[in-house]
């Protein structure tokens, strides 16, 4: 049988998976106090050992990383204190790099200490202008190389405001103005890496992210239930279980007769009535803990008189596995996510598979920074965020389409969309959770 996932107010069904034979326990929703710990101890591990790391990767002598409050850098979001749901005022933190041996030096120029990891160095009460204080205490450390938020490549880089970088360069001396370069590498560097005790943590995350997704399709009444229903049946449960979720669920359908398979993503049908025959796709992602996941798998409604899926749609599925195959077959340390992609699509021609690859680094946000590997209107390569380089340690959203004639449709083609968490090791890629390799089943009554 089953695990039992605990939760404060409910428990969800056990639940046999054959789409995704589950390699680990899903996780344990804790409750909200015991998240804050949770959060802050990863949060002040994060900042001890991965920032020096970074900052001496990338040439940076010293960073400064600016918010305010409601305008936060998205990179300023995932250091703050569990407690604090946003920046105070303005809130300015600063990493200074000490050397090999000291470490990097952390403060903030702001009205208060921003938890343990940033002691405030600003007394309103000496020096009323927060900028000047900033600008003194920079001009002291001297470096070289002051990094800031701006990238023309990546929104989660760009977040010093206009206003903030045009209040920045008017308090500094011209000789450090000259010194300000972008700090585009790092930020990225710090939002796409994962921690060890992410890393622990997101194949449990995973496998309740499996759980709730076979939980709704068992909930399917063909005939009445309709896509849109399932979309909110979705966020329902995560309500339930006291998650959250960075977008709102995906239902559609295909079926024999229908559209075609090979229809824009950017089309959204409305809400149809999920009936038997129907391959029904979910795409679905869950947020807990900073971190968040995105999957996208699929079911299938018997029809009357069967007991297993058309043998067109079974061969359609191992067809969107080997391109998962081919993909994550195609990924090396240090190639970039343009080389990854037109090296998987070879391979997908070579081997006859119709093939769509748009995959994204997962992490803090959903639609991470680091390499993109296609976009799902961009098969050619995505200019900027494309040609950033593959690292290890890092967390992707393996999605993919594969468009397969089914004979039992009368040759019409089904497009297999399937996501599934990985991580990157350096070396090889590993499934977090396992991967669908069989339809879910609904059946027809």
């Amino acid at each position: 049988p089953c695990p039992e996932v605990t939760v404060p107010h409910a428990l969800l069904a056990c639940l046999v998976l054959l789409a995704a034979p589950q390699t680990v326990e899903p996780v344990r929703v804790l409750p909200l106090r015991e998240r804050a710990a949770w959060i802050d101890a990863t949060l002040a591990r994060r900042l001890d050992t991965l920032v020096p790391a970074l900052m001496r990767r990338e040439g940076i002598d010293l960073w400064l990383v600016n918010a305010r409050e409601y305008d936060e850098d998205p990179v300023v979001e995932t250091m703050l204190p569990a407690t604090w749901l946003r920046a105070r005022r303005r809130t300015i933190l600063v990493f200074n790099d000490l050397g090999q041996d000291r470490g990097v030096e952390r403060f903030s120029i702001s009205r208060y200490d921003v938890g343990g990891n940033f002691p405030g160095a600003w007394n309103p009460a000496e020096e009323p202008d927060q900028y000047k204080r900033l600008a003194s205490l920079v001009a002291e450390r001297d470096p070289d190389r002051i990094g800031i938020d701006r990238s023309l490549d990546f929104a989660l880089a760009d977040g010093l405001s206009s206003s903030e970088h045009e209040r920045l360069r008017a308090a500094l001396p011209e000789r450090l103005r000259e010194r300000i370069v972008s700090a585009e590498k790092l930020a990225v560097g710090w939002l796409e890496t994962r921690a060890k005790e992410e890393l622990a943590l997101y194949p449990s995350l995973c496998a309740l992210a499996h759980r709730i997704i076979a939980e709704g399709f068992a909930a399917v009444r063909p005939g009445s239930t309709t896509t849109e229903d399932l979309e909110w049946w979705y966020r329902e449960r995560l309500d339930e279980l006291r998650l959250d979720t960075w977008f709102h669920p995906s239902v559609s359908v295909q079926r024999a007769g229908g559209e075609d398979a090979t229809v824009q993503f950017a089309k959204r049908p409305g809400s149809e009535t999920i009936r038997p025959g129907d391959l029904v796709h979910l795409d679905f992602g869950l947020t807990y803990l900073r971190l968040n996941t995105d999957t996208q798998q699929n079911a299938y409604v018997l029809a009357a008189g069967e007991s297993e899926p058309p043998a067109g749609l079974v061969r359609a599925l191992a067809v969107g596995n080997r391109l998962q195959d081919v993909l994550t077959g195609a990924f090396q340390s240090g190639r970039s996510g343009n080389e990854i992609l037109a090296a998987a699509l070879e391979r997908a021609r070579s081997e006859g598979i119709e093939a769509t690859i748009y995959s994204h680094p997962l992490g803090f946000h959903g639609h991470g920074a680091g390499p993109s590997i296609g976009m799902w209107d961009q098969q050619g390569g995505v200019p900027g965020p494309g040609d950033q380089r593959l690292r290890a340690d890092t967390v992707y959203a393996i999605e993919l389409a594969a468009a397969v004639a089914v004979p039992e449709w009368g040759g019409a083609k089904v497009k297999v969309q399937l996501e599934e968490d990985a991580w990157f090791d350096g070396e090889r890629v590993h499934y977090l959770d396992g991967r669908q390799t069989v339809l879910h089943l609904i059946a027809a009554e």
